[in-house]
C-alpha cells in the first residue's frame, strides 16, 4: 500500500506568524498549535497540511521545493499577496507566465496564470 501525503514541513524563524500568513493566503485554518510548531489545513480533516516548525537559522538559499498557486486572476492575487507582505523575487526565471514571490520569511512560491478552459498548463 502506498504512503499517504500527510503534510509539507516548512522551517520558520517564527512558525506562528508564518503559519498565520499562509493560512490567510490560502484560506486555510490552524488545526494544531504548539510553541514551536503550527499546522494549517483547508479543513481539520483535509490532507495534506502545511506544518511550520521552528528553525534557528534564517533561510539563505533558493528553495529546492516550492508551492505553486493557481488563482482565477493572477494579477489580482499577486497584488493581494504583496499587500499581505509577500515580495517579488528574481530567481532567474526570465520571461515566464508565472510570478515568483517570497513569503515574509523569504520562501519562494509561484503564482501561475489562470487555467484556460480546456488548456493544460
Amino acid at each position: 500500500m502506498p504512503s499517504q501525503w500527510e503534510q509539507i514541513v516548512v522551517d520558520a524563524e517564527d512558525p506562528a506568524r508564518l503559519a498565520r500568513w499562509w493560512a490567510a493566503a490560502l484560506g486555510y485554518q490552524i488545526v494544531h498549535e504548539e510553541p514551536d510548531e503550527v499546522e494549517i489545513r483547508r479543513s481539520p480533516d483535509a490532507l495534506p497540511g502545511l506544518l511550520f516548525g521552528a528553525a534557528p537559522d534564517p533561510k539563505t538559499v533558493k528553495n529546492r521545493l516550492h508551492i505553486d498557486l493557481r488563482p482565477d486572476d493572477q494579477e489580482a492575487e499577486v497584488e493581494r499577496l504583496v499587500d499581505m507582505g509577500a515580495r517579488p523575487v528574481d530567481i532567474g526565471q526570465h520571461d515566464v507566465s508565472w510570478v515568483v514571490l517570497a513569503d515574509p520569511e523569504g520562501n519562494e512560491f509561484c503564482v501561475l496564470s489562470s487555467r484556460k478552459a480546456g488548456v493544460a498548463q
